[in-house]
């Protein structure tokens, strides 16, 4: 089966161009980014860096003042960090090490820029089905163990939501030449740090985790994320890779939030508090409706079983402005499948109110 990994959430300024609507007129519920403005101690801080121009020269490729503030917060030596323009770029150098290994299992449904990665290097790649059912306990044991060389897996997983528990991934370590974990929602989600697997990259040297800031942050066209593997690993990535692909802006931006321990976790705190209220609202409020099944999440979008196709309620939305996830770009889902990413309170009504028109 053939998936069309150009489907994607996120994609607001050719949503509107074609709506003939401004950006602003939009609710954009397909794409899984925080709501939040940038903290103001970071936002005048990208001002100031403009400014006083420290963009006019090439970036550090060594990314050493990046590297070592995110090492603080991780508690992780420097050497084994590597920046990158967002996980996707990371993603496709964890493709050519998995090209290396043997045949990738890709838990599906799933991410596909993992397909896209794997695609690069003719890495060879099987699809092995995940349960499309499960309770609301939490964290969850990752519930396959694929017979192949490498195994992808997404904590917490997208598009389902649910959260792994660190101590079922461990068990996977002596089975497989390599592990690549995506953490990108782990911070988004409460109590999520407590299942993260970095730490483990100290033993595991078949271990590498991908981090994103993109999120986070709510800055998905800034592009920053990092990969924490063995130093040998990430110093070949480094050699053969882009010499600058991380901007200094990215770079700034992340030093600030990652040294600022107040701030960091003022941002955690503000995200958490967000997911919890409002994924209880939306899940509630989803629940009433007859036709439509909300099926338990952890972070901050919510997969949805439609009992019929869902694709008329999915394009009678974007008319009035609302983007909800098309879901027919995961493997083992299709036309019965949406997700839907929280916002505000205001928006998240909206969305309900404007649903209750379609969908009984």
């Amino acid at each position: 089966m053939k998936i069309n990994c150009d489907i994607h959430g996120g994609n607001i300024e050719k949503e509107a161009r074609n709506l003939g609507l401004s950006t602003t007129q939009i609710i954009d519920a397909s794409a899984s980014i925080v709501p939040f403005k940038l903290p103001t101690k970071l936002n005048n801080y990208l001002i100031k860096s403009i400014n006083n121009g420290s963009i006019k020269s090439y970036p550090d490729r060594s990314y050493f003042e990046v590297k070592n503030s995110i090492s603080k917060w991780h508690n992780i030596d420097p050497s084994m960090i590597l920046p990158g323009n967002g996980a996707s770029e990371l993603f496709t150098w964890a493709a050519r090490d998995a090209s290396l290994n043997g045949i990738s299992s890709l838990p599906s449904p799933g991410f596909g820029d993992y397909q896209r990665a794997l695609k690069c290097w003719n890495a060879p790649y099987i699809y092995s089905p995940l349960p499309l059912s499960w309770t609301k306990k939490n964290p969850q044991p990752f519930p396959i163990e694929p017979k192949t060389n490498v195994l992808w897996i997404t904590n917490p997983h997208n598009p389902t939501g649910q959260l792994w528990s660190r101590s079922s991934i461990e068990k996977l370590l002596t089975n497989y030449k390599l592990i690549i974990c995506d953490e990108a929602f782990i911070s988004l989600t409460p109590g999520g740090e407590d299942q993260s697997i970095i730490d483990l990259t100290k033993s595991y040297k078949n271990l590498v985790v991908i981090r994103s800031l993109t999120k986070f942050l709510g800055i998905a066209g800034l592009r920053i994320g990092y990969a924490v593997a063995n130093a040998d690993r990430l110093l070949e990535w480094k050699d053969i890779r882009d010499p600058w692909p991380v901007n200094t802006l990215a770079i700034n931006a992340t030093n600030l939030i990652m040294r600022d321990y107040k701030m960091h976790k003022k941002r955690l705190h503000k995200i958490h508090r967000w997911v919890e209220e409002e994924g209880r609202w939306l899940d509630k409020n989803l629940s009433n409706f007859s036709t439509i099944k909300p099926l338990p999440s952890t972070t901050n979008f919510q997969l949805i079983k439609s009992n019929s196709s869902i694709l008329n309620i999915i394009e009678n939305l974007k008319k009035r402005g609302i983007l909800l996830r098309d879901c027919r770009s995961f493997i083992n889902l299709g036309e019965n499948w949406i997700r839907i990413s929280l916002q505000k309170r205001k928006q998240n009504i909206q969305i309900i109110n404007t649903l209750k028109d379609y969908i009984r």
